[in-house]
């Protein structure tokens, strides 16, 4: 057992990590030892029951990222608009100017349909979902009902509920139980989310994600489509806009006026570097925006989620100008 103390801003937090050696890796569980309640979002650091490996390999693209491809997103900017080319090029100097001093690896998505505006930093680079996993897990589990005829039972609501508004771990591993793997690989391959890997076993954690896929799942919420249909897609949104205040960090930063706000976070120590994850439905009378940021190797949670919100607040100040 080691004690760890993190200051930031004159706050001081303390955390206990109790670390347990097993052949498969280093299982790690973060308690709180003493946040007071005026500490920002950024300090509740609350564990994931998921373990994380003994150390994280570096985030390598997926082999369908070509380096023409890559030379050739660099050649362009990270954004691109047909309909409003001065945004994109102001989006992708912001974007670069927001993480040029940071040391996370970050990988990013974003779209606005209503734009044509795209935008993609290192979409292939995989790492730990931690929680943003849950936000998949519940639409899997949906669209496995429906198949069936079936909708949530009354128990697996309130779980729901539970995984997403509060980011329960012990309600996402019972319904994680409850599909099984076969159901959660049916949904992916119909969603198109080829670059996903179900965690293994009970780890749903350590599901291996990417920004491109994430998108993927953030546009299912919010478009029409023949994998999630009307009444699932409510039901994800509304809960994902009724996330406890605070966890709503991350991709909200900087969000304009008149938006509704549909998040989930991830969190996730390494044991020593963190991964942060954000996703966002931001929806709204002038279209639907969707955000995806994903980031390890950082040295605490309050750094990931600083870099992730520097660059949302950018993305969202830039996309709410009229």
């Amino acid at each position: 057992m080691c004690r760890v103390r993190l200051s930031k801003s004159g706050v001081t937090w303390r955390f206990t990590l109790r670390l347990g050696a097993a052949l498969a890796g280093v299982a790690v569980a973060v308690t709180a030892c003493g946040s007071p309640a005026s500490v920002r979002p950024a300090s509740l650091a609350r564990r994931e029951t998921s373990p994380a490996p003994a150390r994280r390999p570096t985030a390598s693209p997926s082999p369908s990222a070509s380096p023409t491809a890559s030379a050739a997103q660099a050649a362009r900017g990270l954004c691109t608009s047909a309909q409003d080319p001065r945004l994109a090029a102001r989006l992708s100097a912001g974007i670069r100017a927001a993480l040029a001093a940071r040391v996370s690896v970050v990988s990013l998505a974003v779209d606005d349909p209503a734009r044509g505006l795209t935008c993609q930093f290192h979409p292939w680079w995989r790492d730990d979902s931690a929680s943003v996993a849950k936000v998949m897990i519940l639409a899997a589990l949906l669209h496995q009902l429906t198949a069936e005829g079936r909708w949530l039972s009354p128990e697996q609501d309130a779980l729901a509920r539970q995984m997403i508004t509060e980011s329960s771990d012990t309600a996402a591993s019972t319904l994680w139980a409850d599909e099984g793997p076969d159901a959660v690989q049916d949904f992916l391959n119909l969603a198109g989310m080829r670059t996903t890997t179900p965690g293994p076993g009970i780890y749903w954690g350590l599901t291996q994600v990417d920004a491109h896929d994430e998108m993927l799942l953030l546009r299912l919420l919010v478009t029409r489509n023949a994998v999630l249909d009307h009444t699932e897609q409510d039901y994800i949104l509304r809960l994902m806009a009724e996330v406890t205040p605070s966890q709503r960090w991350g991709v909200p930063a900087g969000r304009p006026a008149g938006v509704t706000v549909h998040v989930k976070n991830g969190w996730l120590p390494d044991p020593t570097l963190w991964v942060i994850n954000s996703l966002g439905d931001f929806t709204s009378s002038h279209g639907d925006v969707s955000i995806a940021i994903l980031t390890h190797e950082n040295p605490d949670m309050a750094y990931g989620i600083d870099t992730i919100q520097a660059a949302a607040g950018t993305i969202n100040h830039d996309l709410g100008r009229p």
